[in-house]
């Protein structure tokens, strides 16, 4: 990261489990000077591929749009299959600010970035969190209410034109959603039960708009080869909401249904944020602050040293 003075991270979605294309679309991030891969995981229940990576302000654009390209070349919307929301091959694309760059910054990259794709492939897009032009485009849950299945129905809507491109699906690539947005965490819970329905009554007592936790979104999956369920979360906001509160809530919410928690797994990278609250919480920590942590104190000391 040393060649970097800016730091954007992007957390593209790409609705393929497939390992092939899964490799290709990555190998366009590899290929890519000042870019870096920091993380990434697909399963065949979501069939959904979660990709975080950084770079500038330039090489952040120049990789996602390489990446989206061949996405578009290799995923086929009308054969799509899976349980998470979503509306198109390149589902959603978030640019978040992390060092040396503002919001402002990523609302216009998100826009650069939507842009070019309607022009140079035909895909309509969608502008949502701090790059969306409505108050009801911030969320994503507006955007993808009908899924891929009802995309058609949802856009001959006037109050759901998209922001750029065509006011009717790509043929096989469906629309696409980006945007800008802080640094949020992403945390799924696994339950030792395989009826599905009780794990939604779980994810709607989290769910903020559900009469949940304020800044969670929480969906419910079945995981095939486990038998078992899973309580899928994205908490935008985890100062507000600590992750230590949510998970507490899901265990007396599954503790009503004799339902026990199994295993948990961050989904992409884990703020240290939220590592701390949680250790802070558990273990009773106090003072427990981020330069207590020992890679964190040296990485301080080192870049105040090359400051002298």
């Amino acid at each position: 990261m040393k060649t970097l003075k800016e730091i954007i991270e992007c957390v593209p979605n790409f609705s393929t489990s497939d390992l092939k294309v899964v490799e290709q679309i990555l190998n366009e991030l590899k290929t890519t000077k000042k870019a870096f891969l920091l993380d990434y995981t697909f399963d065949n229940y979501y069939n959904r591929l979660v990709v975080s990576f950084v770079g500038d302000k330039r090489s952040a654009l120049e990789a996602m749009l390489k990446m989206a390209f061949r996405a578009l070349e290799l995923i086929d919307m009308r054969t799509h299959k899976g349980q998470h929301p979503r509306i198109g091959a390149v589902d959603v694309v978030p640019f978040i600010p992390i060092k040396n760059v503002t919001m402002e910054d990523c609302i216009r990259l998100a826009r650069k970035f939507g842009k070019t794709l309607a022009q140079e492939r035909g895909v309509p897009v969608y502008l949502y969190g701090e790059a969306a032009t409505k108050p009801e485009r911030r969320d994503l849950d507006w955007i993808r209410e009908g899924e891929y299945e009802r995309l058609e129905e949802m856009m001959a809507k006037p109050e759901r034109k998209p922001d750029f491109g065509p006011a009717k699906p790509h043929p096989t690539a469906g629309a696409t959603i980006t945007g800008a947005r802080k640094v949020m965490a992403g945390f799924n819970v696994n339950l030792g039960t395989s009826d599905i329905k009780i794990a939604k009554k779980i994810a709607k007592a989290l769910h903020s708009k559900k009469g949940g936790l304020a800044n969670v979104k929480a969906m419910a999956a079945y995981i095939p080869e486990k038998n078992i369920t899973q309580i899928g979360m994205s908490i935008s906001d985890f100062e507000a909401t600590p992750l230590y509160r949510v998970f507490e809530l899901l265990k007396i919410e599954a503790g009503r249904y004799n339902v026990p928690v199994i295993g948990s797994e961050f989904c992409g990278m884990a703020p240290l944020k939220t590592i701390i609250d949680v250790a802070s919480y558990y273990l009773k920590i106090d003072n427990l602050t981020a330069d207590k942590v020992l890679e964190v104190a040296i990485q301080n000391a080192i870049e105040k040293e090359r400051k002298i």
